[in-house]
């Protein structure tokens, strides 16, 4: 089913569109990891963010690192994405690519870029057929208790800094957009007065733009950082 929607034109059209730059082409499937791994996948001069950015295509995710997304292995036949937000492969990449990547309007079934992205999903997925993954939203915020500070700090390396950069200074951040940690918080008491600091970066963690509150931060599920690690995080961050 989802081949017929991802694919009804011939691949012999869609590799016209793609020309390694060389003397020869690529198939579909390369063509569609390039992309994968390009932020200019989206037209948006403001847009630093890749697929890459927020997922990993291993078969368990690498160590070290704390995505907001799951690993996209074995995704391409999935039942639903989104923990159950979307049943179609296309509009699961399109609600990524729309709300967090600033692409002006949805990839269209016929572009050369979503077949291509399709095909490369389609390759480093070999299960006919995967069970969706659960994702939790946590939809009303509140604080969570308190942990470790040195885990708290191994939470930032792993699933912060590579956005925001360095704590304090921002030094290797993606992007001049992303705001420097946690010195942001210091403007929280004017911005957002009688809120707590920790609730507001709890908000962001927890809901990004998924609820259209502001920013295009991806927002983290319980399972992909659990209430324990955010909780020390916070720690870490002395809010």
């Amino acid at each position: 089913m989802m081949r017929s929607l991802w694919s009804a034109v011939t691949l012999a059209v869609l590799l016209s569109a793609c020309d390694d730059g060389g003397n020869g082409r690529v198939t579909a499937a390369e063509y569609g990891e390039v992309l994968f791994n390009d932020s200019r996948l989206s037209e948006s001069q403001f847009n630093s963010f890749s697929c890459a950015t927020c997922h990993a295509t291993t078969p368990t995710p690498p160590a070290g690192r704390m995505d907001s997304g799951y690993t996209l292995y074995d995704a391409a036949f999935r039942e639903s994405w989104w923990g159950g937000y979307e049943t179609r492969l296309l509009d699961a990449v399109n609600f990524c690519y729309v709300n967090f990547m600033r692409g002006v309007a949805p990839l269209s079934k016929d572009s050369p870029q979503s077949r291509a992205l399709y095909e490369y999903l389609v390759s480093i997925s070999p299960s006919p057929s995967a069970p969706a993954r659960p994702f939790t939203v946590v939809k009303d915020v509140v604080e969570v208790p308190r942990g470790d500070r040195a885990r708290g700090q191994q939470v930032y390396a792993e699933a912060c800094q590579s956005c925001h950069g360095a704590p304090h200074t921002g030094a290797g951040r993606l992007t001049e957009l992303a705001s420097i940690l946690p010195e942001v918080t210091n403007d929280y008491g004017t911005l957002f007065p009688g809120v707590p600091k920790s609730l507001v970066v709890i908000e962001k963690v927890r809901h990004g733009q998924f609820f259209g509150v502001g920013g295009n931060m991806p927002l983290y599920s319980l399972e992909t950082l659990s209430d324990a690690d955010l909780g020390a995080l916070l720690t870490f961050m002395d809010l």
